[in-house]
């Protein structure tokens, strides 16, 4: 899905940031999302949030659990970044984000992280996945998509693909979050994760809209490597509502696991 548009370098461009901390950014057309040209996907969004959140939090801290609700469509125009401790502690802290849109004057988006100690001492061992990015194919975007955020990052699939009902098993390598910046570990997962509904499309974007309202992620540790892998599945029923869930790896084996909650509509 990269072959119909020339993608940007990065999602974001830092405009201005305060002596408080707040910050402004400029989305790139990158963060577009399938629906509209105007919207961005939620990738995009959830990896910014995550980005002032660590940037409070500081590099001895981990975020293990993170949670975005979409108070509404994420416009592809100006935003503001603020960051707050909500639970301090030496064990364990919450941490929160808000994104502010500039224009229309309201929050768009907001997320709540709880952080850890950083550590490497921990007792489990990851299992490795018996394929690579290298083993997977490239699928072209379907009729219907818009590009942006489709276009600019890299997918590898493994099994399924946007256009077969079903779950999907693919690896994904987005770009740059914020120009001139190093784009976290942390935050290259939760660039990338949000697409699980995506990556199992149950539904013909063509005829059905399944767009989600928040991301849960729980993770075990920040993945290695640029490349991300999400063994995604989508669950229905006879209502509106729908579960799209995740498991996320890295070269090394599992990193995390994801939920969101989809609004399933006809088109």
């Amino acid at each position: 899905m990269n072959e119909k548009s020339a993608p940007h370098p990065c999602f974001y461009r830092l405009l201005e940031a305060s002596p408080d901390g707040r910050e402004w950014v400029e989305p790139t057309p990158s963060t577009a999302g399938p629906w509209s040209t105007d919207a961005q996907h939620g990738g995009p969004p959830a990896a910014l949030l995550a980005r002032g959140i660590e940037r409070l939090a500081g590099a001895s801290w981990t975020i293990g659990r993170f949670t975005m609700e979409l108070l509404g469509p994420v416009p592809v125009a100006t935003l503001t970044l603020s960051a707050s401790v909500l639970r301090p502690g030496r064990s364990v802290q919450l941490v929160g984000a808000e994104l502010h849109d500039v224009e229309a004057g309201r929050t768009v988006a907001r997320a709540h992280a709880w952080v850890f100690p950083v550590s490497t001492s921990g007792p489990g061992q990851p299992t490795p996945l018996a394929h690579s990015p290298e083993d997977g194919e490239t699928r072209p975007r379907p009729e219907g998509w818009h590009g942006g955020y489709l276009d600019a990052v890299e997918w590898r699939w493994i099994k399924g693909s946007v256009e077969e009902a079903g779950p999907g098993i693919v690896w994904m390598r987005p770009p740059r979050l914020v120009e001139g910046e190093e784009t976290s570990p942390v935050q290259r997962l939760l660039a990338c994760v949000d697409s699980a509904s995506g990556a199992s499309a149950a539904l013909d974007v063509r005829e059905w809209g399944f767009l989600n309202t928040e991301l849960s992620v729980h993770l075990l540790r920040p993945p290695v490597g640029e490349w991300v892998c999400l063994d995604a599945e989508t669950t229905l029923s006879t209502g509106s509502v729908g579960v799209a869930t995740s498991a996320a790896y890295d070269g090394l084996g599992l990193v995390a696991r994801s939920a969101q909650a989809l609004l399933v509509v006809p088109r």
